[in-house]
């Protein structure tokens, strides 16, 4: 989908976005802001936002491909960065730029019509780190505040007050002997910033979403002690005991160590036509995961002039597809937002689209529930989504007051979007993963070992750019215990991303006994 991506070996120093004129568009009165303009934050993908500003400084909308931006090293040096810009269709850009080597002193020229954007050029001073370069910030602290992450998670807090110790060595035994023959675990040492795992079980491909954050998490900042236990079954979080410690769910996990298809970052420049050129209809696909989705088909029958919703694949209720179906062929999951109104029902458990639904502009319902995902307890009813019955009860209603009060269901939907802008973009998503591992590490009651069995992660290779580290080099160990519940589905079934409207079945849990 990303051709530019493929392609860029044959780049020479940048590529280059030309501008279009816009009347009464002020370059000066624009606005630059964003973790991309900072060195010391490191991310897979780089990104900042740019507010276009007419001359009396009010924000406006002046369509696409109206900024240039170029990123270069001072020294003239050539560069590998791959550069994009997406048109939030609100006034606003997101610029995201992937490095793929390290660099020293970089510029970032943003212009309209020849002239600089507010205060560009901006200069990268010091040393740039690409993704790939093991080149961990052994200050957690001065980590934390340059990725602007939270003091506290409310969430995390209320997962781990049940536990104010916790036994490495009692896990590490019990784990295996409970679970090794029925499902599928990982065991997982961090020493010395280096990652170290086991598997138990025959089904142990979930691992790779380990792995992947991880890894990343490593090359960026010295973990500290910690032993964790994270089974995989169809849903991602820390499992303790009876409670859970919930981590970011896999695909939006993967969708930010790695290059997927589908991210919150694409998302903003794919919500579909404006508010007032959307269908009326309620939309929905999806997989038979749940009765109350075979009830929603049924609604929709008889009210195709509200609700357009049908079934993508059977599975669980297959012995019902005369009566649920004939299933339809999945559309792109950027065509949802051709429609005002977007329902989210659970599948076996919290359906992993709503933070994707949410970023897309329209208006989500979505279902009560006992599934949470790490986010959830920050959203709120009415203001970012509007809640109905989890037996679908007063669905109807709610959808009749959304057309009756357009203005508010149009706020609501913006209000969901800017809280997914501000909330789960990538660095957001590493700070609530280091936050919660550094919390859990704070209970642990004996330090990590390199046990029996045990093999290196290793780091990816980068031989055609490797890079320096100029960091001062400090030891921290850790230990991580990942096991996995992992239910046996088909392959087609353990889908990476939300357009397949998959709710995932990699389940990431930190067990404590």
């Amino acid at each position: 989908m990303y051709g530019p991506w493929v392609g860029w070996l044959t780049l020479t120093l940048l590529i280059h976005y030309g501008a279009e004129i816009v009347v009464g568009l002020s370059a000066k009165r624009s606005l630059v802001w964003g973790p991309g303009l900072q060195s010391e934050v490191v991310l897979p993908v780089r990104y900042f936002f740019i507010q276009a500003a007419d001359k009396s400084g009010r924000n406006t909308s002046p369509g696409e491909n109206v900024f240039s931006v170029s990123i270069s090293p001072i020294d003239g040096s050539r560069s590998r960065i791959w550069v994009q810009v997406l048109d939030r269709h609100d006034g606003s850009f997101l610029v995201r730029y992937k490095m793929y080597g390290s660099y020293e002193d970089l510029r970032i020229s943003i212009t309209y019509k020849e002239k600089h954007v507010s205060k560009s050029p901006f200069i990268l001073k010091g040393n740039i780190y690409h993704e790939l370069c093991p080149c961990a910030q052994h200050d957690t602290v001065s980590w934390r505040t340059y990725m602007q992450c939270q003091p506290r998670y409310e969430q995390i807090e209320r997962d781990l007050l049940p536990f104010p110790t916790v036994d490495p060595e009692k896990i590490a035994q019990e784990i295996p002997k409970r679970f090794s023959q029925f499902h599928s675990l990982c065991h997982y040492t961090i020493k010395d910033n280096k990652v170290y795992r086991r598997t138990f079980g025959q089904h142990v491909d979930f691992k790779m979403f380990m792995d992947a954050i991880l890894l990343s998490l490593t090359r960026k900042v010295s973990l500290i002690k910690l032993f964790l236990n994270a089974p995989s079954a169809t849903h991602p979080d820390i499992c303790i005991s009876t409670h859970s410690a919930v981590l970011p769910v896999a695909p939006l996990t993967f969708s930010v160590t790695l290059w997927v298809s589908l991210d919150l970052m694409y998302i903003q420049a794919n919500t579909g036509p404006v508010w007032q050129n959307k269908t009326n209809l309620a939309f929905w696909r999806g997989r038979d995961s749940r009765q109350e989705r075979l009830d929603l088909v049924q609604m929709s029958r008889k009210h195709p002039h509200i609700i357009d919703a049908a079934i993508t694949n059977f599975f669980f209720f297959k012995h019902d597809e005369a009566l649920y179906g004939p299933t339809v062929t999945p559309i792109s999951f950027f065509d949802f937002f051709n429609h005002k109104y977007q329902i989210n029902l659970d599948g076996t458990v919290a359906a992993y689209r709503l933070s994707y639904l949410l970023a897309g502009g329209s208006l989500v319902l979505k279902q009560d529930s006992s599934y949470y995902e790490f986010f959830y307890k920050d959203l709120v009813p009415w203001k970012h989504y509007v809640p109905f019955r989890r037996d679908l009860g007063d669905l109807m209603d709610k959808l009749q007051w959304a057309k009756d009060h357009d203005e508010e269901a149009q706020k609501i939907a913006k209000e969901g979007q800017e809280f997914i802008r501000n909330n789960l973009m990538s660095e957001k998503i590493f700070c609530y993963y280091q936050s919660l591992l550094e919390a859990y590490a704070k209970r642990h009651t004996s330090v990590p070992k390199i046990r029996q069995g045990m093999e290196l992660v290793e780091q990816p290779k980068d031989d055609l750019f490797p890079c320096t580290c100029h960091r001062k080099l400090q030891v921290c160990n850790i230990m991580l215990h990942a096991s996995s519940l992992q239910t046996a589905l088909p392959p087609q079934h353990h889908q990476h991303s939300v357009d397949g409207y998959s709710e995932g079945h990699v389940q990431m849990l930190l067990k404590i006994t």
